[in-house]
């Protein structure tokens, strides 16, 4: 696809997207002070036993905070946190989630994305490059019930690892690849979209240089991005991946879990490129 593009997307301008989107998001916390203080004290501990240990200099503490005013000029930090710190969080909130297992939400969610029913086409461009993907499933409890009317909140990159709405100077659609599912009376869903590609996280920024400067690879592999609800249940951020596939054994983000491996197969109804089954397991509230 020839997409329009006056300059290539810049890392400070999508990270600055992450940063103004989560700026308008509800966010809050019932912590105490007493907790808030041992969490700090505790934080500050960890920096101090690492300063300690490696024997810090003034000119590596210099570069620390010039680096750390960076990340906030080029707007990354849900960028730099979503990638290297979210998938602890994660571990530890659903440590004990008996159903699908979870994964980081990243920071390229938008909420608010176009309804569809449970079988559809997602929103995507006439000549959206990339090979037809068949994404189908069931959505039920732990105990076997199934959940119609269960929403899906579907979002993935393009053929060229792009995201809609983070990406200036591509020509991309607001919602393109992104879209809420409502699953039928069974909870079924049998989505059409797009198998998207592996990509790297913006380079040209403060998280960028940091990778680079470690000798880290700044890839992620291919990956659907989702969240699953319903009424009297725990909703699931998730990701899938592609059993297989690039990076999926070196995430930059160390999101991969095997429990969220797809296995691509060519579509069996005669249909254009490959299909996917997966089925979401919700826990009670």
């Amino acid at each position: 696809m020839d997409q329009q593009q006056t300059t290539a997307p810049a890392a400070a301008a999508s990270g600055s997207k992450a940063t103004d989107k989560f700026l308008h998001k509800e966010v809050s916390a019932e912590t105490s002070p007493e907790r808030l203080s041992a969490i700090i004290n505790d934080v500050l501990a960890g920096l101090f036993e690492v300063i300690r240990k490696h024997e810090i200099t003034y000119a590596e503490y210099d570069a620390l905070k010039a680096w750390l005013i960076k990340v906030g000029e080029d707007g990354e930090w849900p960028l730099w946190l979503d990638v290297f710190v979210e998938h602890e969080v994660e571990a530890v909130v659903n440590k004990n989630r008996q159903g699908t297992a979870g994964s980081i939400e990243g920071p390229y969610y938008v909420p608010g994305a176009p309804e569809l029913p449970a079988e559809c086409t997602m929103p995507m461009r006439e000549d959206e490059d990339g090979t037809r993907l068949l994404f189908q499933g069931q959505v039920r409890a732990v105990d076997g019930t199934p959940l119609g009317g269960a929403r899906i909140e579907l979002w993935h990159a393009d053929e060229d690892g792009y995201y809609s709405q983070f990406a200036e100077g591509l020509d991309i659609p607001e919602w393109n690849l992104r879209g809420t599912i409502i699953t039928d009376d069974e909870g079924r869903f049998r989505i059409s979209t797009v198998q998207p590609a592996p990509y790297a996280i913006p380079t040209d920024g403060a998280t960028g240089q940091m990778t680079l400067a470690a000798g880290w690879s700044p890839f992620r592999p291919a990956h659907l991005h989702l969240k699953v609800s319903h009424p009297g249940y725990q909703l699931i951020t998730s990701q899938l991946y592609f059993e297989g596939g690039e990076y999926t054994d070196n995430d930059i983000a160390q999101a991969t879990k095997p429990e969220l491996m797809l296995r691509p197969t060519p579509r069996t109804d005669g249909g254009e490129g490959n299909e996917v089954t997966y089925d979401f397991v919700l826990d009670p509230a």
